[in-house]
């Protein structure tokens, strides 16, 4: 193409280069995408330490429900700067949220599970259970004669 040839053939790299990068947020409003989790066995259980820097005690919810362990994390920062006659220069707001489940088995209870939250990091501890054998129950059909 002649266009080209005249304007050089990178003519619009520079401006789609952008497009294909991520937006860089300030690290005060991100929110881990991924809960990183560290599980560790025991002859008694499992220990999940699970990193969520910077959110509160309040804003971690655990949730058992047919033998899923689900984590929710919810973030709600809000920073209002104002000027000298009371004006917004700048206002930012960020919501945002992340979960993740573990199958911990279905004979585990939510009496069973222990969890702390300390310095950022959620402490949950499962305890291994052994699934109940079900017993088969022999059901006759009466055969009359």
């Amino acid at each position: 193409m002649l266009m080209s040839s005249i304007l050089g053939e990178n003519l619009f790299d520079e401006f789609f280069e952008d497009f294909a990068r991520p937006a860089k947020r300030p690290v005060k409003y991100q929110v881990p995408s991924v809960m990183r989790t560290d599980v560790k066995e025991s002859n008694t259980g499992y220990e999940l330490h699970i990193d969520l820097p910077g959110y509160k005690k309040e804003d971690v919810k655990a949730e058992l429900k047919d033998g899923n362990l689900t984590i929710t994390a919810t973030s709600n920062v809000e920073n209002d700067k104002k000027d000298e006659n009371g004006r917004f220069i700048r206002r930012e707001r960020f919501y945002g949220n992340c979960s993740r489940s573990f199958y911990v088995g279905e004979h585990v209870e939510q009496t069973d599970i222990k969890a702390k939250f300390e310095d950022g990091i959620l402490k949950i501890f499962v305890p291994k259970k052994e699934a109940k054998p079900v017993v088969e129950e022999k059901k006759y059909i009466t055969i009359e004669g």
